[in-house]
């Protein structure tokens, strides 16, 4: 995708309708006739990478509301965005489908939900009435493991309090993401990064993007919340490369 193309995903506004579809804001053109599926999937990724999806509208904005509030990502924990040492061929895993992600620094042990773009071609999310709590796959990135980014997003908060990815802001550098795979693998991630990116700045390219080596994208709101607009203004974005691979036993993967 061109870098025309990338700046005009970039400014796309955030869904205000979780379970509905994206609404251009006033004095957009007319939408052209929907693409074949392949090209809507194609888009999809660039769509995601406003999203920022994850608790993103929550207008409900409950964590503000009661002051109890999300860490923020550390300047010291920005590290980088690429592996934290490059080799010849870096690690990799065949194609097999998430089952559950487990992040033990912050507490974080939930099925993944398989997600992937409305009709309309906004990124689909889990419900924030019944599903704040589960952490979704978006199924039209790479499976974790494979070369590729692989994208999983959770909410911030909910009507009923903080959600599933409401401490994401405080992994730093070195910590373990396990992702369960269907085949009976556990991909064993170390994070590399992590950054907050204004909403209007958001980079999708370097977030969505093709990779050489087996990338995560672990992302979802933050900064503050505008009660104008009904939007965390900012994202959290944790980024963590593939370490190795262990066999998942009765009780999760060996530690």
């Amino acid at each position: 995708m061109g870098e025309v193309e990338w700046r005009r995903i970039a400014g796309f506004r955030v869904v205000m309708s979780w379970q509905g579809a994206y609404a251009p804001p006033p004095g957009t053109p007319p939408r052209r006739p929907r693409r074949p599926a392949r090209s809507l999937r194609a888009r999809a990724a660039g769509v995601a990478g406003v999203a920022l999806i994850a608790g993103g509208a929550a207008a409900v904005g409950l964590a503000v509301a009661t002051q109890v509030h999300a860490p923020q990502p550390a300047p010291g924990a920005a590290g980088v965005i690429g592996p934290a040492a490059r080799h010849a061929v870096g690690p990799w895993l065949p194609r097999s489908v998430p089952v559950s992600v487990d992040i033990p620094a912050i507490g974080v042990d939930s099925k993944l939900l398989h997600l992937g773009v409305t009709a309309d071609g906004a990124i689909q999310v889990p419900s924030l009435e019944t599903q704040a709590g589960e952490a979704a796959w978006y199924k039209y990135s790479a499976t974790p493991g494979q070369i590729g980014a692989s994208v999983i997003e959770g909410h911030l908060d909910s009507y009923g309090g903080p959600a599933v990815f409401f401490r994401l802001g405080a992994l730093r550098p070195g910590d373990r993401v396990d992702v369960t795979l269907a085949d009976g693998v556990t991909a064993v991630f170390r994070v590399t990064g992590v950054r907050e990116y204004a909403k209007s700045s958001f980079p999708a390219k370097s977030i969505y993007g093709a990779t050489d080596y087996a990338a995560l994208r672990l992302i979802t709101c933050g900064g503050s919340f505008d009660y104008a607009s009904g939007h965390y203004l900012s994202s959290t974005v944790v980024f963590a490369s593939l370490a190795s691979s262990l066999p998942t036993g009765p009780d999760g993967p060996a530690r």
